[in-house]
């Protein structure tokens, strides 16, 4: 078990420097290097302007030298300007001489340098909207696997029966509608004061005034009620339990004909028996995987919902850096993507080694 984690761990190694130098390569294509130099600089530069700009604030050298410097596994870049005389530098802080300045500062020094946009250091940035989106995915999870776990297994517990059409059906249903499509949705039976529930339900005495949840949860970033972050959350939740609840559901039908699940039949089990003792377990097998997986799309693939709601969390500021031409903002949030990817693939195979007693590892 041990080699297979390390030997794991050394691809995920490779894989991560591989993906980071190809979206270092894309930030630092010619095209958005000079939008960054005219958006910081002045608009109407000329093309050699442009070049001493960027060879002035350390974008000019190969690049492969600036992703070993990007990494900290190259001495960073430091010079004198010729024109004011001031000392610049990948790993010269504000006030600070330069013989006093680090020689290495970057990914592997937890270096991620500054915003081209705000100036503030990236590592604050990053830290603030993660802790944001992180409690979103937890309470996205903590409503979409139960509920999506609980629809699978009873959907495959009776194949082919009418509750297991029914499920099948709204999985399907779930899946297949966008979340910008079910969140409006929501917002509009939910968080409208015109129309849906809500003025039917203060008609009736049943709500007094407003709406019976908030369709923006700005408000959440600060404080998370059940009125602010119900919305976004359900959003969420009903377009990845579908998935999930079909591969559930499938798994269940699997096991459900096994040849040991009928002999426990034929020898008197009773089905809750059956169910909770000797299907469950296997049948939770592969969904778990697949459970797995739903971490990184949480993490990019909520910049629709968070959007939609006014959520500064990490995909809205992820978005914000490709378009604002943040290069250092959009390079640190592609790795933090990345290796949420890798380490979530990682959890889910030793996971799996441990659910699946058939699996030996040697």
């Amino acid at each position: 078990m041990a080699f297979f984690i390390l030997r794991r761990v050394g691809v995920m190694a490779l894989t991560a420097l591989c993906l980071t130098f190809v979206v270092f390569f894309l930030t630092n294509l010619a095209p958005n290097l000079e939008k960054l130099a005219k958006t910081q600089g002045n608009a109407r530069m000329s093309d050699a302007e442009v070049i001493s700009w960027l060879d002035r604030n350390g974008y000019g050298g190969p690049l492969v030298q600036r992703y070993g410097e990007w990494l900290g596994v190259v001495p960073g870049w430091l010079r004198e300007d010729p024109v004011t005389g001031e000392w610049r530098g990948r790993c010269l802080a504000r006030d600070q001489a330069p013989e006093d300045a680090p020689r290495f500062c970057g990914l592997l020094q937890g270096d991620l340098g500054y915003s081209t946009v705000s100036a503030d250091e990236v590592s604050n940035i990053i830290g603030g909207r993660l802790q944001l989106t992180g409690i979103l995915m937890f309470w996205a999870f903590a409503v979409m696997v139960p509920s999506a776990l609980l629809v699978g297994v009873l959907a495959g517990m009776r194949e082919g029966s009418r509750l297991d059409r029914s499920l099948s059906t709204f999985s399907i249903a779930s899946t297949a509608t966008p979340e910008y499509v079910s969140g409006v949705i929501l917002i509009v039976l939910l968080a409208s004061s015109q129309i849906g529930l809500s003025p039917l339900l203060v008609e009736w005495g049943w709500l007094d005034g407003g709406t019976l949840f908030l369709g923006s949860a700005r408000s959440a970033m600060d404080d998370v009620t059940f009125w602010n972050f119900t919305l976004p959350v359900l959003t969420i939740a009903l377009y990845g339990m579908g998935y999930i609840a079909r591969m559930t559901r499938a798994s269940m039908a699997e096991v459900m004909t096994a040849q040991y699940i009928r002999t426990a039949r034929l020898k008197g089990v009773s089905f809750r028996n059956i169910v909770i003792k000797h299907a469950l377990r296997n049948a939770l097998i592969a969904p778990f995987t697949v459970i797995m997986l739903q971490f990184p799309w949480l993490l990019t693939g909520v910049v629709i919902v968070e959007t939609l709601f006014n959520y500064n969390g990490f995909g809205w500021t992820l978005v914000q850096a490709a378009s604002n031409n943040d290069i250092e903002l959009l390079l640190a949030c592609s790795i933090v993507a990345v290796l949420v990817v890798l380490v979530t693939q990682l959890i889910s195979d030793i996971g799996y080694v441990f659910l699946n007693p058939r699996i030996r590892i040697t």
